[in-house]
């Protein structure tokens, strides 16, 4: 079954070694060259049992050097974690040295251990995002900024450095509550969630319609993305699984495409697959991906 949408690779869950720093750059190049379309790239300040530790826009800034075609994207970074000027600066250079390939999908997070590590009171996280949100794109105008918030005070700041992309990178915000959604129909450019079945596309689509007629933002013109969980046949995963699969338990190579054309048709323009396999079979999950799924997918 064809599919109108793009596939990309999640550096995430696989935890790299420390001597791994050639192995997680390789693995990005072999991604571009088998012809996926994006690598994507989580964000973890303390460890988690599902995470890499890699810190998602230094790696990411890494692959955008390795590479000259395939996508970056964060998926996601936790914005209450870092000052907004802070973060305008980090997403305009990697637009800059990508070439205008990235883009920065931002999320509100959740685990309380991080924010308390970082000083920061979780309840908050919701009206940090929302703040950051809009002092990034008025950092990404091109004049001065004047703004006063409740986490934020600017006055007439100019940035050291302007995107290469005009209004600055995509971003796409993360979150399946309607406040997730009110949020990517007032600041995104795309929604970026965990939908593993046509259903919940569907349901957020239909969200999406109602809220946006509240907002006067018409949801079509947003971008659709997921992350999905996948062990491709013949591959065993190295650890419990982070969520369910697509197309399910020991899943065919015709049942994961047939999963992908449903979501595809119901909606989204792309998957980024988390495959949970010890890093030294990425290459050759990569391979099977590459052979098996990406020839009956139609690029947008």
């Amino acid at each position: 079954m064809a599919s109108t949408m793009q596939l990309g690779i999640s550096l995430e869950p696989p935890r790299w070694p420390s001597s791994a720093g050639g192995m997680v750059l390789q693995t990005a190049l072999r991604a571009e060259q088998l012809g996926l379309h994006y690598v994507l790239m989580s964000d973890h300040v303390l460890t988690s049992a599902n995470g890499s530790g890699l810190d998602s826009m230094t790696l990411l800034s890494a692959i955008a050097g390795a590479t000259s075609k395939i996508r970056l994207a964060t998926s996601i970074l936790v914005l209450p974690y870092r000052h907004p000027v802070a973060v305008a600066g980090q997403a305009a250079t990697l637009d800059i040295v990508s070439g205008g390939r990235f883009s920065l999908g931002v999320g509100t997070g959740w685990n309380a251990k991080e924010f308390a590590a970082l000083g920061l009171d979780v309840r908050q996280r919701g009206a940090r995002t929302d703040e950051y949100l809009a002092v990034l794109r008025a950092l990404w105008s091109g004049e001065p900024v004047d703004f006063a918030g409740r986490f934020t005070t600017l006055s007439k700041a100019e940035p050291a450095i302007a995107p290469r992309t005009k209004g600055g990178p995509a971003i796409w915000v993360g979150g399946s509550s309607d406040a997730a959604l009110r949020r990517a129909l007032r600041f995104g450019d795309g929604w970026h969630g965990s939908a593993a079945d046509e259903a919940a596309v569907r349901d957020v689509r239909s969200r999406l319609a109602v809220l946006g007629e509240e907002l006067d933002r018409d949801p079509e013109q947003l971008k659709l993305s997921s992350v999905c969980f996948l062990v491709p046949p013949g591959f065993e995963t190295n650890g419990p699984l982070p969520g369910s699969l697509l197309g399910g338990p020991a899943a065919s190579t015709q049942q994961l495409l047939d999963a992908l054309g449903r979501l595809g048709a119901a909606g989204l323009s792309m998957v980024s697959l988390w495959m949970p396999l010890d890093p030294h079979q990425l290459s050759d999950a990569l391979g099977w991906v590459a052979t098996e799924l990406l020839p009956d997918l139609r690029v947008i």
